[in-house]
């Protein structure tokens, strides 16, 4: 929309214009209410079209309008009558890109500006505002000494918003914009990441400013061509002709410059703060920092003169050496290395994190697998002497976690939550954890806060004992996760799982006032750095944002800080740890794949290929007449799902589809499918027809306010399908065994099993009851009369999981290791238990730590068993851990600090 002067625009009196330019017509105006003068940037009208681009531009006016700087051209509003506009600070008097036109400026005079700049840029990167668009047309500068930075943040509430510009203007090609075909900012001073429209940060002002300094000091642009494309090629690859500044150019400015301008964003000046820091150093020891061109000497007499002038010059910096302020404390340097495990350790990077930080960044406990074993082991690393030890007693161990004073590790193994010394001896049971790897923190109040799986958060004490809910659910949250205790121990941070994508919330343990930080996105594994900041992955990448501790608050945007993160494609977890004295441990690589493959296996282990395509499966289950599967699937991006195979049709189709729904049960008949998901909230049993027909029925109800914690997950039916027996597994205790009557939707408690998961199984013939329990201290296979317990009658003998009966009942399979075990069963006056023995060995998916659930299925003649195999060669794990001691101090130059 065009404007004329003398026309209104809301209570605005148009002057006259001032310029146009892709983002918009610039008028000078008159703020009727107020009595000032003011700018006026009319939006083109493909933007003010975009209902959507309006609502977000609206909300980053209000973002700029609470800018408060002398140096930063304020935003007074946004208006939307007649045609949608910014108001702002009407600045007269040339633009730098004026004064530049005239010839370089003098050292004297261009410093004090970059020093303003930075002081303007500085006060709007510490409040999450980024310019975008930095570049001498951009600021202002009057004969008076003043700077005006014009159009802060405008590029990012435009971006994606604009059809067509001036092309001489050139292009800063975002993420976004490449996707609209926009244009966006100056080629000239854009970073190397903009150019390739990769995500920037507030590091893309820092190289912008770099190209605003070298161009005042040197009277040419840094990155120049005959072309728009030339000039993105010469950003991309060339160096500024650094002949081209003056020969009095200080050192500290070239070093300042080049430190700018570096492509590679990671080795460049992080904050523009410290750019600040070096022009106010600069310009305090001015005479001395100057590099000034030697002279050749022409005769020994000229030689005398110097040598005299050179002493002079000595004594002086020696006096204001003596006399000059003590300086500010010198940070520890950040320090990058790479630790490489012995020959034959890999890293287990399958079963959750593996990497923990002793506090004190002294000690490092890492979970690996030596070579010749299938089981996991924590060791631990004394970083100043580089001493590796492996830890007796952890064997099995997954997530591992420090005490506060270092001392003790915690960690998960068989559903148990355990400590040991650092220093060795016997681990203790702290609590029954449950199915569990969704982490664990200890706080100094010597308590434990853990996360069952599908459960709140559960605390317990160090020393052992019950342990209690931390956190109850929200309306659609199924799970709590990944928690982190804050400096004090007064808050703790945890992951949330809903029906929406996951986010992060922070908890008051005074209050009991609960935070919502994230909501909405792919944030996982929350944790704080001690330098102010909230960290969490987000696809592959560490992202942070400042953090108010006291407040429990996020003050800023999220950016993205560590690159490449192994970070699990199915469960999210992602392997990092930070220490409280700031230094930071990760393993790069791409999202880790656990897709597998269904194959049939014979008696004598001789394998056929399903034509079913790899995926990540779970618990696949056939139908009674053996000609469908019942699987749970995973794929990218996507929550786990029940799916159909068809053996004889080779199809596969969706079974379930809102929420986590998981654990496919067939009813002896065949026409039904049970199973659990969280569709409602808390996870509950819900059964509906194979075919697709009829509508989802939710077979069981927890009412009790005081326990929505526990996991209902269906196991088998009696021979009728009247029955299903199913199992509640609780957070903080034994599992209990449940038999549910369909037809009335009751349930009664049949048994209480010794094992976080007892898998139990009713006999084709619905007389006995089979399951696994570690009553002994070994996961041993048992049978039990049923429906009424008589009698009980151990099946393994070398220890045992995932129990099957055959479908005439005559034979019980269960697995010990990667082997598949058979036992005869003969029921005459009691139960006769024939003699276990091997039927195959294979390197078939087991099932996951603390699950009895089988892995497996047999053929309803019971010739051959239906399998999970890893698609594909399953590489090793990874045999690399990066360090970076004191990262905190690179990380606060990128995003600033919270309160702490």
């Amino acid at each position: 929309m065009t404007l004329h002067a003398g026309g209104r625009l809301g209570p605005y009196e148009i002057v006259s214009p001032l310029g146009s330019g892709g983002m918009g017509e610039v008028y000078r105006a008159r703020d009727l209410r107020l009595g000032r003068e003011v700018a006026i940037k009319v939006l083109p009208e493909a933007l003010a079209g975009d209902a959507e681009r309006m609502v977000r531009l609206n909300r980053e006016a209000q973002l700029l309008a609470s800018l408060n700087h002398p140096a930063i051209a304020a935003v007074y509003g946004f208006e939307d009558s007649a045609a949608h506009a910014l108001i702002m600070e009407l600045v007269e008097g040339p633009t730098l890109a004026d004064r530049i036109k005239s010839g370089l400026i003098p050292l004297d005079e261009a410093l004090p500006i970059a020093q303003r700049i930075c002081e303007a840029v500085e006060y709007a990167h510490e409040r999450g505002v980024v310019h975008r668009d930095l570049k001498p047309s951009n600021i202002k500068c009057a004969n008076d000494g003043t700077v005006k930075i014009l159009d802060f943040g405008l590029a990012k509430a435009l971006e994606n918003g604009i059809s067509s510009m001036d092309i001489s203007s050139s292009p800063t090609i975002s993420r976004m914009a490449t996707q609209a075909g926009i244009i966006l900012g100056t080629a000239a001073y854009m970073s190397p990441e903009q150019a390739k429209g990769k995500t920037v940060d507030r590091r893309t002002d820092i190289w912008s400013f770099g190209c605003v300094l070298y161009e005042m000091l040197a009277g040419a642009k840094a990155f120049s061509g005959e072309t728009i494309t030339d000039t993105l090629a010469a950003v991309l690859k060339n160096e500024p002709d650094w002949l081209r500044l003056p020969l009095t150019t200080p050192a500290s400015i070239r070093v300042l410059l080049q430190r700018c301008l570096r492509k590679d964003v990671r080795q460049r000046l992080q904050a523009i703060g410290d750019a600040r820091i070096a022009i106010e150093e600069t310009l305090a020891d001015e005479p001395a920092a100057a590099t000034m061109p030697a002279a050749p000497m022409r005769s020994s007499r000229r030689a005398i003169p110097f040598a005299v002038g050179l002493l002079a010059l000595l004594i002086g910096g020696v006096a204001v050496w003596i006399f000059k302020p003590s300086p500010r404390p010198v940070p520890e340097p950040v320090t990058r290395f790479t630790i490489t495990l012995p020959r034959g350790q890999n890293l287990a990077v399958d079963a959750g994190p593996c990497l923990a930080f002793s506090p004190d960044g002294s000690q490092l406990a890492y979970v690996a697998i030596s070579s010749g074993s299938t089981t996991p082991q924590i060791y631990v690393r004394a970083m100043d002497t580089q001493d590796t030890k492996p830890l007796p007693g952890t064997e099995g161990a997954i997530s591992p976690f420090f005490s506060p004073d270092g001392r003790w590790l915690g960690f998960f193994v068989n559903g148990k939550l355990k400590k040991i010394s650092v220093k060795g001896g016997e681990a203790r049971t702290v609590a029954d954890a449950g199915v569990t790897n969704l982490g664990a923190s200890w706080s100094s109040q010597q308590t434990i806060a853990f996360t069952p799986y599908s459960s709140t958060l559960q605390e317990v004490s160090d020393s052992g004992g019950t342990s209690k809910p931390l956190t109850r659910f929200e309306p659609g949250e199924s799970m709590h996760s990944w928690p982190e205790f804050l400096p004090g121990g007064k808050a703790i941070l945890f992951g949330v799982v809903s029906s929406t994508p996951t986010g992060i919330a922070a908890l008051s343990l005074r209050s009991h006032d609960r935070v919502d930080l994230i909501r909405g996105e792919e944030a996982y594994m929350p944790r704080y750095a001690p330098s102010g900041q909230l960290i969490y992955a987000e696809a592959g990448n560490l992202m942070a944002a400042p953090f108010d501790l006291l407040h429990l608050e996020i003050k800023g945007p999220s950016v993205p800080v560590v690159e490449n993160v192994l970070q699990s494609s199915a469960s999210a977890d992602a392997q990092y740890t930070i220490s409280a004295g700031g230094s930071l441990a990760y393993i790069s690589g791409a999202p880790t794949n656990s897709s597998s493959q269904m194959v049939w296996v014979s008696r004598n282990g001789t394998e056929q290929a399903i034509g079913a395509p790899p995926r990540v499966y779970n618990q696949p289950r056939l139908s009674p007449d053996g000609r469908r599967i019942a699987v749970d699937v995973v794929k990218s991006d996507e929550n786990m799902q029940v799916w159909i195979y068809d053996l004889s049709r080779e199809t596969f189709s969706p079974f379930t589809f809102d929420g986590v729904n998981r654990h496919a049960v067939w009813t002896p008949d065949g026409k039904r499918i049970a199973f659990a998901s969280n569709r409602d909230g808390p996870i509950q049993i819900f059964w509906k027809y194979a075919d697709g027909t009829g509508t989802l029925e939710r077979l069981t109800t927890v009412s009790d306010a005081a326990t929505p914690d526990l996991l209902p997950i269906p196991y088998s039916w009696t021979p009728d399908g009247r029955v299903l027996a199913f199992v509640k597994l609780w957070p903080t205790k034994a599992s209990e065994f449940w038999l549910l009557n369909v037809s009335d939707r009751t349930a009664r408690r049949f048994m209480t099993s010794h094992v976080a998961d007892g898998g139990p199984q009713i006999s084709p013939d619905g007389h006995w009851l089979a399951y696994a329990s570690d009553e002994s201290g070994r996961r041993e296979i048992y049978v039990e009369g049923f429906p009424v317990q008589g009698g009980k009658w151990q099946v393994s003998a070398e220890g045992g999981n995932e129990p099957q009966w055959s479908r005439n009942g005559r034979e019980l399979f269960y697995r010990e290791g990667n082997k598949m075990m058979a036992a005869d069963i003969t029921a005459q006056a009691g139960l006769i238990v024939g003699k276990p023995r091997e039927l195959f060995e294979g390197n078939y998916l087991p099932v996951s730590s603390g699950y009895v659930r089988a892995q497996y299925d047999i053929s309803p003649n019971g010739d051959r068993f239906l399998m999970l195999k890893a698609a594909g060669q399953k590489d090793a794990g990874p045999t690399q851990i990066n360090v970076v001691l004191n990262w905190t101090e690179e990380l606060t130059r990128v995003v600033p600090a919270g309160s702490k």
